[in-house]
């Protein structure tokens, strides 16, 4: 299971990579292998403002639909534009070419309830 140190993770599996006021979020590798061979992945909220937890898109794999969840407040500044063609690159490469979503981070002060890879490593019992 990889797991990388430099990025946060939400309790719902969502990743968060800060790089100033913006961040590049996807969906962890626990969940992609948990969600199965993903088949779609729809996102329509570009240009809105969405509040923690607040639902930013869903991923449709064979087996199920699962709603995604911003991890931190945010503006949804860009979608991946991969994943209109490619949706299977959430499960090859779930940090890197399958990132979802950048946003504009509004409240800042939400990255510290995020847990960092030793903590996200104890919430899904590795």
């Amino acid at each position: 299971m990889n797991i990388p140190n430099d990025i946060k993770y939400s309790k719902d599996h969502e990743w968060i990579k800060v790089e100033g006021d913006t961040g590049i979020v996807g969906i962890s590798d626990f969940a992609q292998s948990e969600l199965g061979d993903i088949v779609f992945v729809e996102i329509d909220t570009v240009g809105e403002t969405l509040s923690k937890d607040a639902v930013f898109g869903t991923v449709e794999a064979v087996k199920t639909v699962s709603d995604l969840f911003m991890p931190v407040s945010g503006e949804v500044l860009e979608v991946n534009p991969k994943l209109e063609l490619s949706p299977e690159l959430v499960n090859q490469d779930p940090y890197g070419e399958g990132w979802m979503i950048k946003i504009r981070i509004t409240n800042p002060e939400e990255l510290n309830t995020l847990m960092d890879s030793a903590a996200y490593k104890s919430h899904i019992g590795q």
